[in-house]
């Protein structure tokens, strides 16, 4: 087993997904579901990221050169969806607990994708996966995403405990901080899709 391959792996894509930076996000959509619902909402998020993951790493250049898509028009469209997002967390509107259609709804998307299976997880993988040579090493990258995955659904998982600490107001004070951050990583986004874009049309001007 490439113990090299996989930790860089690991690391890239943990660092990129960033569980307990996902916790604020995760709690102000789902704080006000009872524990079943919340628990159930992660797992959701954490499958539907990994589906997302492993498509992409099989057949995501494939797709995106028939759909002629670039990879910075998936980010801005992943920044774009998070600012709709990050708008309702601020205005307050996820406040009231969700039908339980709706926790389908939280835990595909915003959580499962962009956040979790977001542009800069598809993009590492692609790249990892154009690195690998052998069928060993796809195993070994294989292994990392499912390794990575593990651990986010260990922390969603027992986020739980969170929600006792904070109680209601602490929930609604945290869905506010997380509306803000979550508006500044979708600004971000679509700034580095433009960046890119410019990049690689100004010079054909």
């Amino acid at each position: 087993m490439n113990l090299k391959l996989f930790g860089e792996f690991f690391v890239t894509l943990l660092v990129i997904v960033d569980p307990p930076g996902m916790v604020p996000v995760f709690l102000a959509l789902t704080g006000a579901l009872p524990a079943k619902a919340r628990n159930r909402a992660g797992t959701q998020a954490v499958l539907l990221a990994l589906g997302v993951i492993v498509g992409f790493a099989v057949a995501g250049q494939t797709l995106l050169d028939y759909l002629h898509v670039q990879l910075p028009a998936l980010q801005a469209a992943g920044g774009l969806l998070l600012v709709l997002v990050a708008l309702q967390l601020l205005t307050g509107k996820t406040d009231e607990p969700e039908e339980q259609g709706g926790t389908s709804n939280v835990a595909l998307v915003p959580l499962g994708t962009p956040l979790l299976a977001g542009p800069g997880a598809i993009v590492a993988t692609m790249l990892f996966v154009q690195r690998a040579e052998s069928l060993d090493e796809y195993l070994v990258l294989a292994a990392a995403i499912l390794a990575v995955m593990a651990t986010v659904w260990l922390v969603l998982r027992f986020s739980g405990l969170i929600v006792k600490l904070l109680r209601p107001a602490g929930i609604e004070v945290l869905t506010r901080i997380a509306g803000l951050l979550l508006a500044a990583i979708a600004v971000q986004l679509i700034a580095d899709a433009i960046f890119a874009f410019v990049q690689v049309y100004a010079p054909r001007l």
